[in-house]
């Protein structure tokens, strides 16, 4: 029985998938959106080849094809390995990431902007907040991820019940409270090694279970 000749790239050989890719290019955006090509990133988060996908999908391989150079080119597919088959060689490629998340910056100037926004406890304010740390913290991951280092980040979430609107009122007041003596005790413009963070707080009423967002057919 002749043995198939396999060659895979050692660019791919120990890494791991990476849990989510921040997307701030317009053209990725507009590929992850795209109907088929999302059903296929989906497929891909364990490797597979063209011919593979063409089968599980039931996509004419050559329209799947198509669309495996397109998502190919913004670096949403990689190639994990290549098989030799007779007179042909078989690609076998996987997704970039288990999951995929669009920064508002391929919005460009029509992206939300915090600082022209006058209403501070509005929820545009808050939706324009958790926009500017997606902005933000994609470009520092990319940074951080060049450099071989990793993001210093903390994340903190609570649930809380209030009984009423005045026990809301007294929570905000008494966090606001806190949060400025804790920015007061350890914020130094002094330190001359010292790195500036950004932090903010939200809190929004949590949706019901059964409630999910509107989703058009493509």
């Amino acid at each position: 029985m002749k043995r198939r000749s396999r060659r895979r790239d050692p660019r791919h050989e120990l890494r791991e998938l990476a849990p989510v890719d921040l997307i701030e290019r317009k053209p990725a955006a507009a590929a992850v959106l795209h109907p088929v090509r999302s059903r296929i990133l989906a497929e891909l988060r364990e490797p597979d080849s063209a011919a593979g996908l063409a089968r599980r999908l039931h996509v004419p391989r050559q329209k799947l094809n198509y669309h495996l150079r397109k998502l190919e080119k913004e670096g949403l597919v990689e190639l994990v390995e290549e098989r030799r088959r007779g007179n042909c060689t078989e690609r076998v490629v996987r997704a970039s990431a288990r999951s995929y998340l669009i920064s508002p910056a391929t919005l460009g100037p029509l992206a939300t902007d915090p600082e022209k926004l006058r209403d501070k406890f509005s929820a545009t304010y808050l939706v324009a907040l958790a926009a500017q740390a997606i902005r933000d913290i994609a470009r520092l991951s990319r940074g951080a991820e060049r450099a071989g280092k990793r993001l210093p980040t903390l994340s903190l979430q609570s649930e809380v019940r209030f009984a009423s609107a005045e026990a809301q009122n007294s929570f905000a007041e008494e966090l606001a409270t806190h949060l400025a003596q804790l920015t007061a005790k350890y914020h130094d413009d002094t330190a001359p090694d010292g790195r500036p963070f950004r932090l903010f707080v939200g809190s929004y009423p949590k949706p019901k279970d059964d409630e999910a967002p509107d989703q058009e057919e493509a």
